[in-house]
């Protein structure tokens, strides 16, 4: 293993230090001319040029050039040239994993390109506008952001439609399926990626192994491994011809996951540390973070914990130095479980609170609901250890100072020992509320996060016409759950006006693929009451499992009803059924687990804590004719009233 390291480190060193020459010796020629010319704008033109090639070697020297440009171009109102700057000084924060200011000098090249383009739209201007927003659709997807990420991709896609420019086309097509990957939308990623593929293999163009980095991704996804390994053998000898390290070290990780996933531990070891290699050599700290956390992941797995901590520390170092929270997140996690399986407890219960801290912030919930509750368990912990302690103390003190008192001793230990019980009691049932709460708490970013999603998914399909009916009814149903979640129960008539505008907007994102009905019996009265946000999630379900992947139009039913002093809801759909839609999740690889099914359990528990009574969920799949024909979901809920 240290062999083959060294051998990579020489090999790129070397490669390095013969691209150096190179590009010394015409920075060098450039800095030559540069003393002789007098114009401002030639000047410019000059700190641009040499700007762009330090890019790769030095993104600090970037920065200082393009500094100079920008002051100039100032000075001499020369747009264009500002405009370069400007990129120049993103790209380079891009290289050095600075995202957010990277987004604001790629905003700034494109106010000045179109205040050029508004004045002489030449192809030129074109170009750089199309960079500046293909620019910013990188950082924005690398943010997450993929709304934005795809409206700067598709203005820059139509800009170099315009002038015709094969290779920049090629680099959006890449970008948009970066996009669609990341979202998980793996046909379309597919689509766009092979057709950029393309244009590189007929250009001969030299991102054509980053392209193919990317369709292996996607097939690894897909959980297709010998179409991957295939992809990126031939991205990997691409790589080796050519000069993007950025590019070899994404690719490098990739193979370490893949020969991860086939238990080849010591290959993926020897990938990832190549990959990390590569990051730093180029001073991309996002990049390394990423490196250095599958390094520690993986020692972790092989019970190397020592090893692994330095791994960790150091990602997260970087994480935090450039702000990425995901990547915080993924890390505390770790670090948390390394101090623990190293027994430092108390390392491992201050990074667990910070994975608990980014894992809220992600998930943009309220951060001081979730410290609170840490806080409540850890006070209550503590006080329970001191009751217990100043019990021993108390007990010890009577036998040794009334010993001819016994009857009264005996008497005075169960006076006490049934107020610390009952203490006790109470201390559970406010802790068990406090539980609750919070999980309604978690429970409501969830809800809205999906419905914003499909929001978001549906203005990029219909329109806005559609969409402004679409945000109306999201509006209402928004106002029905904040005017009820502060509260621990939710009337059942508010309950289905929420479920009859929840399944309206689910009607109109999937264009009526499925009709519904919710009903309730004489036996439910009006002043009963439900938690809130608690069926939801079992609707969701039946029209996303359900009702989507079938072919032709479905059914939904909700039924409110009391049997047995308990009041009974029922979900049902003539959908795939379970066993269909669980075999196409195996067939399918997704980054993102619903948590409403956890969540809803754990909240029954609490539910059955609360009120002594019996709260559980039933789901069977239907049969009929040996043939699935849906699921019934059905929930048995304590009867409680809203006074």
């Amino acid at each position: 293993m240290k062999l083959k390291i060294r051998l990579t480190v020489f090999l790129s060193f070397s490669s390095l230090y013969s691209i150096v020459c190179a590009q010394s010796t015409e920075i060098d020629s450039l800095q030559h001319v540069l003393r002789v010319t007098k114009a401002d704008t030639a000047k410019v033109n000059q700190y641009n040029v040499i700007a762009d090639l330090y890019k790769e070697i030095n993104p600090d020297s970037t920065l200082f050039y393009a500094q100079k440009a920008v002051v100039l171009s100032t000075k001499a109102n020369y747009n264009f040239g500002l405009a370069t700057a400007f990129m120049n000084k993103g790209n380079a924060s891009i290289i050095l994993g600075n995202y957010p200011v990277a987004l604001k000098y790629f905003k700034n090249a494109q106010t000045e390109f179109e205040i050029i383009l508004r004045k002489n739209p030449t192809r030129a201007i074109k170009k750089g506008l199309a960079r500046a927003y293909a620019s910013s659709g990188v950082v924005y997807s690398e943010q997450s952001n993929y709304t934005l990420a795809l409206k700067n991709d598709e203005k820059a896609l139509q800009l170099y439609q315009e002038i015709e420019e094969q290779l920049s086309i090629s680099k959006v097509l890449n970008n948009i399926g970066i996009v669609y990957k990341s979202q998980l939308i793996y046909p379309k990623a597919l689509h766009y990626f092979k057709e950029a593929h393309k244009i590189q293999l007929a250009l001969g163009e030299e991102n054509a192994p980053m392209t193919l980095t990317n369709i292996g991704v996607i097939y690894f996804e897909m959980g297709e491994y010998q179409n991957a390994i295939q992809y990126y053998e031939q991205a990997k000898k691409g790589f080796e011809k050519s000069n993007n390290k950025r590019g070899f070290a994404l690719l490098n990780n990739y193979l370490g996951d893949y020969y991860k996933k086939q238990n080849n531990k010591l290959l993926a070891l020897d990938y990832y540390q190549k990959s990390l290699y590569l990051y730093e050599e180029i001073q991309n700290k996002f990049g390394a973070s990423l490196a250095l956390f599958n390094i520690g992941l993986l020692l972790q797995e092989q019970h190397k914990y020592s090893e692994a901590l330095p791994f960790a520390t150091k990602s997260l170092a970087y994480a935090k130095e450039i702000g990425v929270q995901d990547q915080t997140f993924h890390t505390e996690k770790l670090l948390s479980e390394l101090y623990e399986s190293l027994n430092d407890s108390k390392a491992a219960l201050m990074h667990y609170k910070n994975y608990i801290i980014a894992r809220d912030s992600i998930n943009n919930q309220e951060t001081n609901n979730k410290f609170a509750r840490a806080e409540i368990n850890y006070e209550f912990n503590k006080k329970e250890a001191l009751l217990s302690e100043e019990h021993k103390r108390e007990i010890q003190f009577v036998i040794f100072s009334i010993v001819g008192v016994l009857l009264l001793i005996v008497l005075g230990i169960v006076i006490y020992n049934r107020m610390q019980v009952k203490r006790q009691l109470t201390l559970k049932k406010e802790v068990a509320e406090y539980e609750q709460k919070a999980l309604h708490l978690q429970m409501n970013p969830h809800f809205v996060f999906n419905c914003l999603s499909s929001i978001s998914s549906f203005i990029v399909q219909n329109g806005t016409d559609s969409a402004l009916k679409y945000l109306s009814k999201f509006s209402k149903l928004m106002r029905l759950t904040l005017e009820y979640s502060k509260g621990s129960l939710i009337p059942i008539d508010k309950e289905i006006e929420s479920l009859q505008n929840y399944l309206e907007l689910e009607q109109l994102r999937f264009h009526d693929k499925f009709e519904f009905e919710i009903q309730s019996t004489e036996n439910v009265e009006f002043n009963m009451g439900l938690p809130p946000l608690l069926i939801q999630p079992f609707v969701e379900n039946a029209i996303l499992h359900g009702m989507v992947p079938k072919e032709g139009k479905g059914k939904i039913s909700v039924n409110f009803d009391v049997r047995n002093q308990q009041l009974v809801c029922t979900i049902t759909d003539d959908g795939i059924g379970l066993s269909e839609s669980k075999l196409l999740k195996e067939n399918s690889v997704t980054a993102h687990q619903s948590m409403a099914l956890d969540i809803t359990k754990k909240r029954l528990k609490i539910m059955e804590s609360i009120t002594s009574k019996s709260a559980k969920i039933e789901i069977i799949e239907l049969n009929s004719d040996q043939q699935k024909t849906g699921t019934k979901v059905t929930l048995f809920l304590p009867i409680q009233y809203i006074p």
